[in-house]
């Protein structure tokens, strides 16, 4: 990494700590500002963490004031309220809208080439309040979208099918939460479309079967939540995929949330599409072919965010 980086964590929780962790596992980064309210708990990470860097490459972990984040390369945020059991990523809109009203502007402003990558749930919704908040362009201002998604949906079509989950090549798209949809018109295991796959293995497949795998990876989140209170390990590998993505400016396709114009009919609503990531954050947006049923479906799940959206620009 030529350009190591200073990267900055807003909100010290399981997936905050998790992705700082899982940073310096990397050696990505030459500096990690951790920022949290909870200062106290915000030290005990940073402490837990640099008690171990000398055995990872040079990194300086510190905790940090909003201030201290001047001139990161990427701020990752997680703040805001956590999802808690039996609540949907929606229920959170009004309560994180507050939260992120109070530091974005001044994030946007301390770093102004940064690119804010935004974690906190709904991921959607608050990827576009973050695109107003900062004034940034839309290339730089991205949601962690359903690359998660994405990557569940590959470990358990591998588990299905006892195949390497990376030789899967399809996506979840639309909103990270309930209304996301798997294409799986388009979806290949190494460019074999999954039905033909199937046949070759003598593997059931059919309709009901991508329904009970594209709900087993909607509904993955909760499975997690509700034993052990937060998803942390998957989420922190993601984000530090797409980390990877910008500073090595790999131009590689990930379903980041990203601001869509006229896609599908979809204008001025944050979801997942298959987007080119590099330095500089999106670097294009891909079109997908999709059935009409998958297209109702994308649709429909940007119906979804533009009430959410809406009903906050109202306010």
């Amino acid at each position: 990494y030529d350009n190591m980086s200073k990267i900055s964590i807003i909100g010290a929780g399981a997936i905050g700590a998790t992705t700082a962790f899982a940073l310096l596992q990397k050696g990505i980064a030459r500096e990690i500002v951790i920022n949290d309210i909870n200062q106290e708990k915000a030290l005990g990470e940073v402490l837990d963490l640099m008690h171990g860097s000398s055995l990872c490459r040079p990194c300086n972990v510190t905790l940090g004031t909003l201030e201290d984040t001047k001139d990161s390369d990427i701020i990752i945020i997680t703040a805001g309220s956590p999802q808690k059991p039996g609540e949907t990523r929606l229920d959170l809109v009004d309560k994180n809208y507050a939260i992120f009203k109070s530091f974005i502007p001044r994030l946007a402003e301390l770093s102004p080439n940064s690119i804010l990558l935004v974690v906190s749930n709904p991921v959607d919704v608050l990827s576009y309040m973050t695109y107003k908040l900062s004034g940034f362009p839309k290339e730089r201002v991205i949601g962690s979208g359903t690359v998660l998604d994405t990557a569940r949906l590959r470990s358990l079509l591998g588990k299905y099918f006892e195949i390497d989950g990376r030789t899967v090549d399809g996506f979840v798209m639309g909103e990270h939460g309930d209304s996301e949809f798997v294409p799986w018109s388009s979806l290949r295991i190494g460019t074999i479309p999954v039905k033909s796959f199937s046949e070759q293995y003598s593997i059931e497949w059919d309709k009901e079967t991508e329904k009970v795998i594209a709900e087993d990876v909607k509904n993955c989140a909760y499975e997690v939540i509700n034993r052990k209170g937060a998803t942390a390990f998957a989420v922190a590998v993601a984000l530090v995929r797409i980390v990877e993505a910008l500073l090595r400016d790999e131009k590689t396709i990930l379903t980041v949330s990203t601001l869509l114009n006229d896609y599908c009919g979809v204008s001025d609503t944050y979801l997942s599409v298959p987007t080119v990531v590099g330095k500089n954050g999106v670097e294009k947006v891909l079109s997908v072919d999709f059935s009409d049923e998958e297209k109702e479906k994308f649709t429909s799940s940007a119906r979804i965010m533009r009430e959410y959206i809406d009903r906050i620009n109202g306010k």
